[in-house]
């Protein structure tokens, strides 16, 4: 499809919809338990409301800020997803093309399909890394310091992921890790031809079923496999990791589903030098706060004092001026980069960010901004508390 004729990010997904398998369209899109999370996330974003300034002579205008102390395009960067590499061949290089595009920073994730040194040699830009702590933690260190010698620049250390969440579509479609084949599924991925022959053909042709490139040892492991014993979830996970990665770390540190001010202020006291503020996308723990919700309180924390960037439920342009106003120097973007990856590749990730830079920069416009420095609580009308004080 032509990415083009999508007007906002609801046409990406529809059209992501039309090409995808329908488990691994769900496996994407939606959230676990109850998904009470997806409709909280979102709700939260339209609760806020704003107080625009007129008559501001706001005709001259930029996007442009500085993120973790780097000046970039866009108030955004790409977060980590590791389907994208099974939305479209090579989805990971597919998007950090994009990002570099678009002058904003892309973080692969852990269990990426495309080797962090192979998108830092091939592709190159702004380039994040995150990272799960395994249960054999020396691996997850030997895999910090690949992503140091490929010269990543920020490393996101996921936090809010101690155990593997339990979402029943996924094991109902059988498209949860490791992918279960059954009768079902098959004929789900066979009635989508497109896909099947422009991913997991060309996958065949290159190099055989889809493959976990960051994890150790060979063979890799593909899609069908289970995780081995020593790279699976930690969930002793601890405060003390924060502290090792900042030793072992050079570069800028984040510490990736801080959802209250607490933890917030302790992993800034543990070395880091900020934090995304994120439920996981709802995918993890339904029940969790919205981000929106939280992050007055964070900001209130360690404002000022640390980077706070933000994830969770943005779909819109407005949504990244209210998280800036709300306090975070920039949004993390995930399922709107996907929707347009399984759309159309590099170009659909493209129309993904256009759109949202779009809708961003008329909705500073409208507020009376000429930059994102220029937002500010200020602009916001709360009909009561946006989060704890």
């Amino acid at each position: 499809m032509n990415p083009l004729r999508c007007h906002d990010i609801a046409d990406l997904r529809a059209a992501a919809r039309r090409r995808l398998p329908r488990g691994l369209f769900d496996y994407v899109d939606r959230g676990c338990d109850a998904e009470v999370g997806l409709a909280a996330n979102r709700a939260a974003f339209d609760a806020i409301r704003f107080a625009p300034r007129v008559l501001a002579g706001a005709a001259e205008r930029s996007l442009q800020t500085s993120v973790l102390g780097h000046a970039q395009a866009l108030p955004m960067a790409i977060a980590p997803m590791s389907p994208a590499g099974l939305l479209w061949f090579e989805g990971e290089r597919e998007l950090a093309e994009a990002a570099k595009e678009a002058g904003i920073p892309f973080t692969l994730a852990t269990e990426s399909m495309t080797a962090l040194e192979t998108i830092a040699r091939e592709v190159g830009g702004t380039l994040w890394f995150q990272l799960y702590i395994w249960h054999e933690r020396a691996l997850s260190w030997r895999l910090v310091e690949r992503a140091a010698r490929a010269s990543y620049q920020a490393l996101l250390l996921t936090a809010d992921t101690p155990v593997p969440p339990h979402r029943a579509f996924n094991n109902r479609s059988g498209y949860g890790t490791p992918f279960r084949p059954s009768t079902a599924n098959i004929a789900d991925m066979l009635l989508h031809p497109r896909w099947l022959a422009g991913v997991i053909g060309r996958y065949a042709l290159a190099r055989g079923l889809p493959r976990l490139e960051n994890h150790p040892g060979e063979p890799k492991r593909t899609v069908l496999h289970a995780a081995a014993p020593e790279t699976r979830l930690n969930p002793s996970i601890a405060w003390e990791d924060v502290r090792t990665l900042r030793g072992i770390w050079p570069g800028k540190l984040l510490v990736k589903g801080i959802l209250r001010a607490d933890d917030a202020r302790r992993a800034i006291d543990c070395g880091a030098d900020g934090v995304v503020v994120s439920n996981h996308g709802a995918r993890n723990l339904d029940s969790a706060c919205a981000t929106s919700t939280a992050l007055p309180a964070i900001a209130n924390a360690i404002g000022g004092h640390a980077s706070i960037l933000l994830d969770s439920g943005v779909r819109y342009g407005s949504d990244i001026a209210k998280a800036l106003a709300l306090g975070a120097e920039a949004v993390l973007i995930g399922r709107p980069a996907l929707f347009g990856i399984a759309t159309a590749g590099r170009a659909g990730a493209a129309r993904a960010l256009a759109l949202l830079a779009h809708e961003f920069d008329t909705v500073l416009a409208n507020l009376g901004c000429r930059a994102p420095s220029e937002l500010n609580a200020d602009l916001i009308w709360c009909p009561a508390a946006i989060g704890p004080t």
